[in-house]
């Protein structure tokens, strides 16, 4: 594998920490949260039309740049640093890989050249807190329990047929989902629902648009503003089959949800590189005792462990941008170094670190959500062990030699183990008392 960078990955990467550090300071961010669609949008556009971040992944005659997923998880670590509120990732690496995999050829020519350009955005609807799950990124789930079951809750699909009363056909949805990644904004949305009742029950994705009758959307209020999340009501809401009935839905939710561990890890990594940046610019400049705190060997010893675990992360994620199967074990690493950097930058900022309005908070709250939303940490390390045998039992191992091989047959008893005992051992001698 050749892990170096392009000059492209480069020009990109340099090009968007540019804009980024213009337009997307803590200010910006707290600024833009707090507008009804929760991002800049006048940055989203300039980020679509200038780099075409959202289509990066997106082939070319699509209207996409037709990069690579490893792009997009390089450009990622950009947007991390700034924690930047944006659908990038319910876009681009959540609904597009979905689209593409799933969708007919007409679903695709007409919903991915949007997507690629910016002007429309999309976001997946699983029901419940099941996101990690349907991602299968904390665990496998063949049966799709997580969609509903075919029992109440959840979101529940039905085919109708049209009537003589002028009702259209298709698919009907019913049930709601909640803690939908830019849900309250998005044009699209790609909900799962489960279908089929016990008979056949199955799992299958469906395109609902922003103005369907009986979609009901609320914005959710949330630890991280800049991870905007919604609730999403859907009362009999017509709906359209992403690809056909025959689709292997669960597979290809796994194979995004790998795809996007690494963009998740990738965010982790920027958000924690520039907590510690912004951590070791501070203890330069603050003084006590007649000289700057970063000059004691306690504090240098703190920072030099956090840097080690920045540096470590990050070399786990560009080996997950390549190969997105160490996805899971990258994002492991990275929400845990982001969790403790964060932590350490409220304490290294000492007193004015914990006030709840320090730009410190904002990292932290960014490792509390997304270790919410696709952890915890132990349980993708479990997944991670399960899915490479780590800990498969050696009794359940098949058994490759015959058994009337003589490698494997037992040894022949000896003569000394076959010959009848005559009689008992002697007892061992009594041991005498001793007066001291």
């Amino acid at each position: 594998m050749d892990a170096a960078f392009t000059a492209e990955q480069d020009e990109i990467r340099r090009t968007l920490r540019e804009i980024l550090g213009k337009r997307c300071g803590p200010d910006e961010v707290k600024a833009a949260v707090r507008t009804a669609a929760g991002h800049d949008r006048e940055l989203w556009q300039q980020l679509a039309r200038q780099l075409g971040l959202p289509g990066i992944a997106v082939a070319e005659e699509y209207g996409g740049v037709g990069c690579s997923p490893a792009d997009l998880v390089l450009a990622c670590e950009e947007t991390g640093r700034a924690l930047l509120p944006s659908p990038l990732l319910a876009t681009a690496a959540l609904c597009v890989p979905l689209i593409t995999a799933l969708g007919g050829d007409a679903q695709r020519s007409a919903l991915l050249p949007p997507l690629a350009t910016g002007g429309l955005t999309a976001a997946l609807a699983v029901s419940g807190p099941a996101l990690a799950t349907a991602l299968a990124l904390t665990g496998e789930d063949p049966s799709g329990q997580w969609s509903g079951g075919g029992r109440a809750g959840g979101v529940q699909a039905r085919a109708v047929t049209a009537d003589d009363a002028g009702h259209a056909g298709g698919w009907r949805l019913y049930g709601e989902a909640a803690q939908v990644l830019d849900g309250h904004s998005a044009g699209l949305l790609l909900v799962a629902a489960h279908t089929g009742g016990f008979a056949r029950s199955r799992t299958l994705l469906f395109l609902v648009r922003e103005d369907a009758p009986g979609l009901v959307r609320s914005r959710q209020a949330v630890l991280d503003e800049t991870r905007p999340q919604a609730r999403i009501e859907l009362r009999d809401v017509p709906a359209e089959l992403l690809g056909d009935e025959g689709a292997d839905v669960l597979g290809a939710l796994a194979a995004t949800g790998r795809t996007a561990a690494a963009v998740l890890a990738a965010e982790a990594v920027g958000a924690a590189g520039q907590a510690l940046d912004r951590t070791v610019e501070y203890v330069r400049q603050r003084e006590q005792f007649g000289r700057a705190i970063g000059s004691f060997q306690a504090v240098k010893h703190r920072l030099a462990d956090l840097y080690v675990r920045v540096q470590a992360a990050r070399s786990a994620v560009y080996y997950a941008a390549w190969d997105p199967d160490q996805g899971g074990l990258a994002l492991a690493q990275a929400l845990e170094t982001l969790r403790v950097t964060a932590g350490e930058a409220i304490q290294l900022h000492g007193g004015i670190g914990f006030t709840w309005e320090h730009d410190a908070h904002l990292y932290f709250k960014r490792a509390a959500a997304d270790e919410l939303l696709f952890g915890p940490v132990h349980r993708l390390r479990a997944h991670a062990a399960d899915r490479a045998g780590l800990f498969a039992d050696p009794a359940t191992a098949p058994v490759e030699a015959s058994a009337a091989s003589p490698a494997t047959s037992p040894p022949a008893p000896t003569p000394a183990s076959t010959a009848p005992r005559t009689s008992p051992p002697p007892p061992p001698p009594a041991q005498e008392k001793v007066a001291v």
